[in-house]
């Protein structure tokens, strides 16, 4: 009976005794601090990795969160750096010039697609390559695609039609590089400047690359969109289109 009482005497102390060491610890790293004692907050580093400690789950979470955090913003600089490369600059020739394909209206180029057109054309005349070579299908109901209907406007402009081939085959980007990709390599052809949007680049470069095609990216900025939140829709759009390219492969 008496060591019962003993005991039950001795836990109040015991509970004060802990306490007052953690107050204690408390109060000196305040102390410290305020001492500029405790070198590169030591204190609350210790209190930090004693949090993370004791909740795995949340660190690890916390710990995923930056990581993807950290690969999106990657990947979004390298859109823009892409975006704003223009390879043409470096390499003097290419087998041939090949045009991504937008939409097109009864055989009527959209803008976006006369953009690329008139890029290809200035890559042509300035001797970049002596073959263009335009890409995209069409959607049920056309009557002509997109591949066509650029390469019927480029011989408008006046180049050669033995100089300019259409491609109609692929309904998404990749399908058009695939078909680029065979065009090629069925004639012996190696290297490609690819024209399409500035934010497109680093994705169309990384497709072409994966199929085999030495390739080159020389934007065109006439087609691309004029506002600054149309151009960052492109980049965030392009950013997550990256990413799942690399992610599927598709």
């Amino acid at each position: 009976m008496s060591s019962s009482i003993a005991t039950l005497r001795s836990e109040p102390t015991a509970r004060s005794t802990s306490w007052s060491r953690r107050k204690a610890a408390s109060s000196s790293c305040g102390a410290r601090q305020a001492g500029r004692e405790a070198v590169g907050g030591s204190c609350y580093i210790r209190a930090l990795v004693g949090f993370l400690r004791r909740h795995p789950v949340l660190t690890a979470l916390f710990v995923l969160f930056l990581a993807v955090v950290g690969v999106v913003t990657a990947t979004g600089v390298a859109v823009w750096r892409a975006a704003h490369t223009d390879e043409a600059r470096r390499v003097e020739h290419a087998d041939v010039i090949a045009v991504l394909g937008a939409a097109q209206y009864n055989g009527r180029p959209s803008p976006t697609l006369q953009g690329r057109l008139e890029q290809a054309e200035l890559l042509f005349h300035e001797g970049f390559s002596t073959r263009v070579l335009v890409l995209g299908g069409g959607r049920p109901g056309d009557r002509t695609t997109e591949a066509q209907s650029g390469k019927d406007w480029l011989v408008g402009q006046g180049l050669p039609s033995d100089a300019v081939f259409a491609e109609p085959e692929g309904s998404t980007t990749f399908e058009s590089l695939e078909a680029a990709a065979n065009f090629m390599r069925l004639r012996g052809l190696h290297s490609a400047f690819l024209v399409s949007d500035p934010w497109h680049n680093l994705r169309i470069r990384r497709m072409a690359r994966d199929l085999g095609i030495q390739a080159y990216v020389s934007a065109t900025w006439h087609s691309a969109a004029k506002s600054q939140w149309k151009r960052l829709d492109g980049y965030s759009r392009e950013t997550v289109g990256y990413l799942a390219y690399r992610i599927l492969g598709r």
